[in-house]
């Protein structure tokens, strides 16, 4: 008795906060749910090296993508750093909405400064985060990561501690929803 073989087809997903459409390989629409898709947005961000990582929630009419990971990318920080300053780093997990976030700060600042003025940094940068992340969605944080409306306010609430020549967040990742 023969098998019938199948063959895989190409189906739509839509990643909203990019309005873009791509195209993913399954035998039937339903086997996309729970897919991890990585989306490379070097060309969508200008040139700044970000992963992007969602998860597609599928239904039989359509599969939508769920961010799940933004990344900058090691390379393009390397690039960033020069000779002569600090580099800044956390990592703290956030309340928002309906979700935990976990964020990572990435902060250079123009010279060399004392350990109380990058504790400073970090702390003030941690209130910040936590307290914009407060009210908001996971959604409306990732799009804001990506239209650089979050980096910005940040990067004017710090300058007032000391002023920067990079602030940026290396990693936005949800890790689990209330």
């Amino acid at each position: 008795m023969a098998i019938a073989k199948r063959k895989k087809k190409f189906f739509e997903a839509e990643i909203q906060q990019l309005n873009k459409n791509i195209y993913l390989m399954a035998y039937e629409p339903e086997e996309l749910d729970g897919r991890i898709v990585k989306h490379d947005l070097t060309r969508f961000l200008k040139g700044k090296s970000v992963m992007f990582q969602g998860r597609v929630k599928a239904d039989k009419d359509k599969a939508v993508v769920i961010p799940e990971k933004l990344q900058i990318m090691p390379y393009f920080l390397r690039r960033v750093i020069r000779k002569g300053v600090n580099c800044v780093e956390d990592s703290f997990i956030a309340e928002c909405k309906d979700a935990r976030l976990r964020i990572k700060p990435f902060l250079i600042t123009r010279r060399k400064v004392s350990r109380s003025i990058r504790k400073a940094l970090r702390n003030k940068a941690r209130e910040e985060l936590t307290s914009y992340a407060k009210d908001k969605n996971p959604e409306e944080i990732f799009d804001d990561f990506l239209n650089g409306k979050l980096q910005k306010t940040l990067g004017l609430k710090l300058k007032k501690v000391y002023p920067l020549s990079f602030c940026d967040i290396r990693v936005l990742e949800v890790k689990k929803g209330k």
